[in-house]
């Protein structure tokens, strides 16, 4: 990255670290079952919800009880059940269209984080009906109140029910961006570890190494706070904890409930103090391809922390410390780290390429991530497109050389 981009990146970023005091940041309020939610609309006189999910989620009757509860109270339930993995303008705009015929007066993003994050694009453009979502790409341009937002997730992973981000696919460009603004935080969220149960072992994998993204991320950068440090801390060694035996046990009702715990910690970290590399290539990347977004954070993880070298070692070390790692210098603890992570993910059948990577997209894609994390992503060490090309090279060249060896 030349020097005046750089000067221009970290000035920028210093100036919002010192904003963060400043910044109307919130969490949700937090509640533990979905049964609750009938007497929250009942204590507001809300009478027609709308209900964002997909067709996997309603597809085994996981929203049945919610529904059938619903209804039983005299509230009307919208279903929009045909969310995407990586949402689109599309689904925004289909379930927009549901809410207003319906008459709704709040909304319910009942899934992962796709499902979340297109229920906080609907509310945006609720809040904004002659507004496109992509003139609000970027941060604070959704200033308005949103509809009540509910999150309910049946990952932990994403963290988006705590979070003011919305990842959103443009239908007719495949560009992927966020929505970044303090009205798109979920005002209540059910962290109801049964709704997570039935996630398969490779989901529940892929998912809370999102949640470990999230972290990672937000403490290896250079705008965290106290308490997003503890947030990101904690989240970290629940994860290595708990994130296994969720793997290798889905009715492990204790591993589900610190998942859950460690996903909104994730979240709330990276709200303040945000992301990096990883997520801005793998955003580029579920845009293009499709991929879903917490198998490539996952892929991408070991490579671009072994790439940040020594701009990292020191941080890194510190989440080694909390896992148990020890070692006898911050270089020695930060590659066992990584070591650690790569172990985890082998262990849950993690794969280490992307083969959808193709060269001729690297130009393209690098722009599109160079756009997006820079000069917002405070990550330890800045790189420009140019740069970033390495990351879809290591996976996409693993691949080639696969391919042409079969």
């Amino acid at each position: 990255m030349n020097t005046l981009k750089r000067i221009y990146c970290r000035t920028f970023q210093t100036a919002f670290r010192i904003a963060i005091p400043l910044l109307p940041y919130r969490k949700p309020e937090i509640l533990s079952s979905m049964g609750e939610l009938s007497s929250l609309f009942e204590k507001k006189n809300i009478k027609s919800v709308l209900l964002v999910t997909d067709p996997s989620i309603r597809g085994l009757g996981i929203t049945k009880p919610l529904e059938d509860n619903l209804a039983a109270c005299g509230i009307n339930v919208a279903v929009y059940d045909k969310t995407v993995a990586n949402p689109t303008t599309d689904n925004v705009e289909e379930a927009r269209a549901l809410y207003i015929k319906e008459g709704c007066e709040a909304i319910i993003g009942f899934g992962g984080g796709s499902s979340i994050d297109a229920a906080k694009a609907v509310g945006a453009r609720i809040a904004y009906p002659r507004k496109p979502l992509s003139k609000m790409e970027g941060i604070l341009k959704v200033l308005k109140k949103i509809p009540l937002l509910i999150a309910v997730p049946t990952t932990a992973g994403t963290g988006s029910e705590t979070t003011l981000a919305s990842v959103i696919v443009d239908s007719r460009t495949r560009h992927k961006y966020p929505i970044n603004s303090f009205p798109l935080i979920p005002r209540y969220a059910v962290l109801d570890p049964e709704n997570t149960k039935s996630l398969p072992a490779s989901i529940t994998a892929s998912t809370g190494l999102d949640a470990l993204t999230h972290a990672i991320e937000a403490f290896i950068g250079r705008s965290t706070t106290k308490e997003t440090r503890e947030e990101a801390i904690e989240a970290v060694s629940l994860i290595f904890r708990y994130l296994p035996r969720a793997y290798r046990n889905g009715s492990d009702m204790e591993a589900r409930r610190g998942m859950l715990r460690a996903a909104y910690l994730a979240g709330a970290a990276f709200t303040k103090s945000y992301v990096g590399y990883v997520h801005a290539v793998a955003h580029s990347l579920g845009g293009k391809y499709n991929t879903p977004h917490g198998l490539a954070n996952a892929v991408l993880l070991p490579y671009v922390l072994e790439y940040y070298g020594e701009s990292a070692w020191k941080k890194l070390a510190i989440l080694a410390d909390a896992v148990g790692i020890k070692g006898d210098s911050d270089k020695d603890m930060a590659e066992s780290f990584i070591i650690a992570i790569r172990k985890m993910e082998n262990d849950m059948k993690i794969p280490t390429e992307l083969p959808e990577v193709r060269e001729e997209d690297i130009e393209e894609l690098s722009a599109y991530a160079d756009k997006e994390a820079n000069p917002l992503y405070p990550v330890p060490m800045l790189m420009d497109k140019d740069e970033l090309k390495i990351f879809y090279k290591m996976v996409e060249a693993k691949s080639r050389k696969k391919g042409e060896t079969a």
